[in-house]
């Protein structure tokens, strides 16, 4: 396995005096202010050869993210569910430090606490993913890929998976003599996709905390905490990255500044998806 540092952006130190001292003023170089997500933009399908797919763009980070549905044989553990895979690339094309191979550490990190926020939150219905009890189910591969860095990526490819699945039909099936005759041809049945997860990261840069960290502040950033919420803001996932520390009062103004910006990006899902969580359930 390839060990690349996922950012090695240096910025001049006169640089990071002016990001700052624009904090100071409660605004950034950006010209948002320190709880101001960048735009979000959604694609949906924009893989056509992929069961479901979402092209999104946060700012100047893009992301593609596509599901890809295939039939196995389920653990012997759990008979009676589907299964859901997590798989994250750092392309070349996206970052100067990116290198070509296998998934580095990041991608792995990435990928693992993207998994943890689905599977744990229980927003997959994993039963619903099974054809022949104890015989054949559904695995649900979600490939990420990262194309532009801009900072942030973790948010990024949560929402971009959240909504590739939401994007995802699944085939029709027959059962016939204790088998499933599956018609890849014909996708009717909506992928079983409870609720959305939302993922917000919170930067550290001297005394300030902020939201959506892009490239330049992720760079100068002391530390972050990356918080994953339910639509009933159920906290399902924490990460913490970086080398330096959280006092408790700053892990609790973090947790405030990241459930209120988890609200606006409920909020978002809604308006760029043009659904209420309700009709989610009804996969």
């Amino acid at each position: 396995m390839s060990i690349t540092p996922s950012n090695q952006n240096v910025v001049p130190s006169i640089k990071r005096e002016s990001i700052i001292s624009i904090l100071e003023h409660g605004n950034r170089t950006d010209s948002r202010r320190l709880t101001d997500y960048r735009n979000i933009e959604v694609n949906l399908g924009y893989a056509k050869k992929a069961d479901g797919s979402c092209l999104l763009r946060l700012g100047d980070t893009l992301v593609l993210a596509g599901v890809k549905l295939e039939t196995e044989e389920p653990f012997q553990d759990t008979p009676n569910q589907g299964n859901l895979v997590i798989n994250v690339e750092l392309l070349p094309l996206a970052y100067e430090t990116f290198e070509p191979g296998p998934p580095d550490e990041n991608a792995i990190e990435l990928a693992r606490v993207i998994d943890r926020s689905l599977r744990d939150s229980k927003a997959v219905d994993l039963s619903k993913l099974v054809l022949v009890p104890g015989k054949q189910i559904w695995t649900a591969w979600v490939d990420i890929y990262i194309l532009n860095y801009g900072g942030n990526v973790l948010d990024a490819s949560t929402l971009a998976s959240v909504c590739a699945l939401y994007d995802t039909k699944l085939p029709s099936v027959v059962q016939s003599d204790n088998n499933a005759l599956i018609d890849k041809e014909n996708k009717t049945s909506a992928f079983p996709l409870n609720y959305p997860v939302v993922t917000v990261t919170v930067a550290k840069i001297g005394k300030f905390l902020i939201v959506d960290p892009n490239l330049e502040e992720e760079s100068i950033a002391e530390a972050k905490l990356s918080i994953s919420y339910t639509p009933d803001f159920r906290v399902v996932g924490i990460q913490k990255s970086g080398s330096g520390t959280f006092s408790m009062q700053e892990i609790e103004a973090a947790e405030n500044l990241a459930h209120s910006s988890a609200e606006k990006l409920f909020g978002e899902l809604k308006s760029l998806l043009g659904i209420e969580f309700g009709e989610i359930r009804n996969g």
